[in-house]
């Protein structure tokens, strides 16, 4: 059976908060029976952006990713919620809004946070998915109606087509640690959840720092060799997706005319700007 998932491209999303707005707009003040009560004017963010700012001056890189929801498989506030939660074939999770009435309980049962507390209705609330647009015929959800990059895209498909979407397309999820199964993927979530080892390569000429374009990088870890980058006309270079927390590397540059250098990097976690790099 198909059922609905959500990718999100990281490197697209620019912050501008239309899916949490649109979202909004759908939902505070309007009472929606069966799939959720109104969401209050304030203090809730069914879509939540969060953002994340890597690297030092002048090597600096900022991501938002937005958090909702996951609409997990093996979601925890089902299991807790005794049938006030309801997981539907087509892998929407619905919080009932009659039934859940005073479960504050489950606000806490989301290992993501995606459960709000509805003071005034004694209600705990979440993203739905606009499931009840879908039911009628919609092919997105408002928030990737509103995006205006195309960041967020809602598709149906059977699990065995996503799977392989998901590793074609090198999509992640929120903590895969957990197994709930999400159904809200990311792509370049590396941008959000790795670190990057960056720097600018450069040469002596003249008692005068140069850039150096073209220069051979590598980054090696004890006697593996992670990766190899050039470096631009400016002499920078970055190694991106590196695990935060990961300790030693090392960096080494070289460049045919002007020589070879070698850098000691610890990673731990953040993002690591080394400087410049001297050859000679």
């Amino acid at each position: 059976m198909k059922k609905w998932n959500m990718i999100i491209d990281v490197e697209l999303c620019e912050n501008c908060n239309n899916c949490t707005l649109a979202t909004k707009d759908e939902h505070v003040g309007n009472d929606f029976p069966g799939y959720a009560a109104p969401q209050p004017l304030h203090g809730h963010r069914w879509i939540d952006i969060k953002r994340k700012v890597r690297g030092a001056s002048p090597m600096v890189d900022a991501a938002h990713v937005p958090m909702m929801c996951n609409h997990c498989d093996d979601a925890p506030c089902v299991s807790a919620g005794r049938g006030a939660v309801k997981k539907r074939d087509d892998g929407i999770v619905i919080i009932d809004p009659q039934q859940a009435k005073g479960r504050r309980d489950l606000v806490e049962s989301c290992p993501y946070g995606a459960i709000w507390w509805n003071e005034e209705l004694q209600l705990p609330q979440h993203w739905i998915f606009d499931a009840h647009l879908l039911d009628q015929g919609w092919q997105q959800p408002r928030s990737a109606h509103a995006c205006p990059t195309r960041a967020m895209k809602a598709i149906k498909i059977e699990d065995s087509e996503m799977r392989d979407l998901a590793n074609r397309e090198g999509l992640e999820v929120l903590r895969p640690e957990l197994r709930t199964s999400p159904r809200i993927y990311y792509k370049n979530l590396h941008r959000y959840s790795k670190c990057f080892v960056g720097g600018s390569v450069v040469a002596m000429t003249g008692g005068i720092k140069d850039c150096v374009g073209g220069a051979t990088i590598e980054l090696r870890r004890g006697m593996d060799k992670i990766g190899v980058q050039t470096s631009d006309a400016f002499g920078d270079f970055k190694f991106d997706s590196i695990e935060p927390d990961s300790g030693p590397y090392v960096l080494v540059a070289s460049q045919s005319k002007h020589g070879r250098a070698q850098v000691n990097v610890n990673v731990g976690s953040e993002s690591v700007y080394v400087g410049d790099v001297v050859i000679a």
